[in-house]
């Protein structure tokens, strides 16, 4: 019936891959590969195996990515500073690479013909997922059941798993909101906050406590960094991951890292999102701030000019693309001298700078002194700074033309 005859499927092990399981190996009559992904998400990953062999799949991949995730991904999307419209960390968006590498990697190992996701057809996963494959695999094929199947509603999910007798675990509390988590955040969407002017309900929350719950005495930290990354806390060398895990923990007990944004989809339409990045907060705050005094001011300005080119390219989906690697190795080449440590204090959801060094400043106190400065800088030359800056303006008013 089908040309397809093998597919890796990207499998978390709850309601909708599990249907997607027994769905593509009805509808294509194929063999299934699952792959499961610890990105950090705070849950096992292991159970993944055992759901997957009661669905009868004999060749099963779990992988813990935490350490690549932050070190080949994160990090390098934190040495740009990158927001998306002003207030998004990308934490979904930049998980969503690794996976597809990963998908395409096992489809090559395995001599699968096709790979498979659980994304629906409204959102933006779908076309990460998929833009990263074709980068990876021009001809690979992908089947997003979503977008051909008609179990569109969780009633009709349940229904299919009740007539096929697939296991499905019903856990009692368990969240109503559409979750995604990994090292950098945990995102929620649906019920409630699909009204947008809804606040969100404080028992939503997991990773953070609410700032007016937060200590009343603030947690002081200083970050080293070295090329732009930070490799040790209070002096303490750890992998990229611990660093991130380390900083979740301190920063979701001081009250750190909520948001609750609407964004404007790939796809085109709006969503109301609520994250969590306690981690990602603290790291965008200490990373502006070495820049402070490591970076030339004209290469510093022209970084934050790409910068939401180069959010807009992670959020997109074009990361395994000519603009990002191109844009990736101007930024990268930013931060040879980005280097020192930085002083924080963390405070009832707020990050604030108090101390920065660094061997590579580029702060001259003897030159930025209200005092007296012994002649480092002549400020007679500024008058002539100045009139050349305004001989446009001057020369423009003088014609009697207004602003």
């Amino acid at each position: 019936m089908s040309e397809i005859k093998k597919v890796v499927l990207a499998y978390s092990g709850g309601l909708d891959t599990s249907v997607i399981v027994r769905w593509l190996q009805d509808t294509y009559g194929c063999e299934v590969v699952t792959f499961t992904a610890d990105l950090g998400q705070g849950e096992e990953v292991e159970p993944a195996r055992a759901k997957a062999q009661a669905l009868g799949v004999k060749e099963i991949f779990i992988e813990d990515l935490r350490e690549e995730f932050v070190r080949d991904f994160v990090f390098p999307m934190f040495r740009a500073n990158t927001v998306y419209e002003g207030e998004y960390l990308l934490g979904t968006s930049i998980a969503r690479p690794l996976i597809a590498k990963k998908l395409i990697d096992i489809a090559n190992q395995t001599g699968a013909d096709a790979i498979s996701h659980g994304a629906t057809g409204k959102g933006n996963d779908q076309v990460r997922f998929e833009l990263g494959a074709y980068a990876l695999k021009p001809g690979v094929h992908v089947i997003a059941p979503w977008r051909e199947w008609d179990l569109n509603s969780r009633e009709k999910l349940l229904a299919y798993c009740r007539e096929r007798d697939i296991p499905v675990e019903m856990k009692k509390g368990k969240s109503p909101y559409s979750m995604d988590a990994n090292l950098l955040h945990i995102s929620y969407e649906g019920m409630v906050l699909e009204d947008p002017w809804a606040e969100a309900e404080e028992d939503m929350w997991r990773w953070s406590v609410s700032p007016e719950k937060a200590p009343d005495t603030p947690t002081y930290i200083e970050l080293t960094y070295q090329k732009g990354d930070i490799v040790a806390i209070d002096g303490q060398t750890m992998k990229a991951h611990e660093i991130l895990a380390h900083l979740n923990k301190v920063g979701g007990d001081n009250g750190i890292g909520r948001l609750d944004i609407v964004e404007n989809r790939y796809v085109g339409m709006k969503s109301r999102g609520c994250y969590e990045t306690p981690g990602g907060t603290i790291m965008l705050k200490g990373h502006r701030a070495i820049e402070s005094i490591t970076l030339d001011r004209e290469v510093a300005h022209l970084k934050d000019s790409l910068m939401p080119r180069y959010a807009e390219v992670i959020y997109n989906g074009y990361w395994w693309s000519p603009e990002r690697e191109a844009l990736q190795a101007l930024i990268d080449q930013t931060q040879t001298y980005v280097n020192g440590v930085v002083r924080l204090k963390l405070y009832k959801g707020n990050v604030d700078v108090v101390g920065r060094k660094s061997e590579d400043s580029l702060f001259d106190e003897k030159i930025a002194t209200f005092e007296e400065d012994q002649g480092a800088y002549d400020q007679k030359d500024a008058e002539g700074f100045i009139k050349l800056n305004a001989l446009r303006l001057r020369i423009a008013a003088s014609k009697g033309r207004k602003l």
